[in-house]
């Protein structure tokens, strides 16, 4: 069976149609109205290995945060629907991805439970109309709907832009390992026999 979620979220502010192929080939099309997260977006497709479709219509009027934060709840939440009962798959991801001045370092694991650890400054309030801040807003959206610990950590970074990239391939590259089969175990991977 194909691993597979289409999420449709619809409020006042915003209304997102998302669909994740899992086990694909990291294409990625994406419209949000918010470009830079059309990159990252790209970026965690093809880091990632899946494919995913992306649609946002929100009130960018106001500011980027409500269409950035519920496009992030509806990725953790296809990503929690698509594993199902997480039966066969390594369940623990990580990276250290350096990018170029930046090191970004992520650790995941996709046991049922949300808790986000972000340790990044960055040294603007832009990466050109993005706020900096939303790369956080972003990733706890995901991790509380995904219910995953996501921990992300960067010691250090000097461009603004590096700094969010590295973090978005570092958690890209952290869920690829933790969705894919492991070989050796079968079953759910707890002990308590259920996630």
């Amino acid at each position: 069976m194909p691993r597979t979620a289409r999420i449709h979220r619809k409020t006042a502010e915003t209304d997102v149609e998302l669909e994740l192929l899992l086990d694909g080939i990291g294409e990625a099309r994406v419209a949000t109205g918010v470009g830079f997260l059309d990159h990252m977006l790209a970026l965690l497709a093809k880091h990632a290995a899946l494919d995913l479709s992306v649609t946002a219509r929100g009130d960018l009027e106001v500011d980027q945060h409500h269409t950035v934060e519920d496009i992030g709840i509806c990725l953790g939440q296809a990503f929690r629907e698509s594993l199902g009962d997480k039966a066969g798959i390594r369940r623990y991801g990580h990276f250290a991805l350096p990018m170029e001045e930046t090191l970004a370092t992520v650790a995941l694991d996709l046991g049922g439970r949300a808790y986000f650890v972000f340790q990044a400054d960055f040294p603007t309030q832009k990466i050109g109309e993005f706020d900096s801040e939303l790369v956080a807003d972003f990733w706890h959206a995901f991790a509380n709907n995904a219910l995953c610990n996501l921990h992300i950590l960067v010691p250090y970074g000097r461009n603004s832009h590096h700094i969010a990239e590295a973090i978005f391939k570092a958690t890209a590259r952290s869920l690829r390992t933790a969705v894919e089969p492991d070989p050796r175990l079968s079953g759910v991977p707890s002990t308590k026999g259920t996630l």
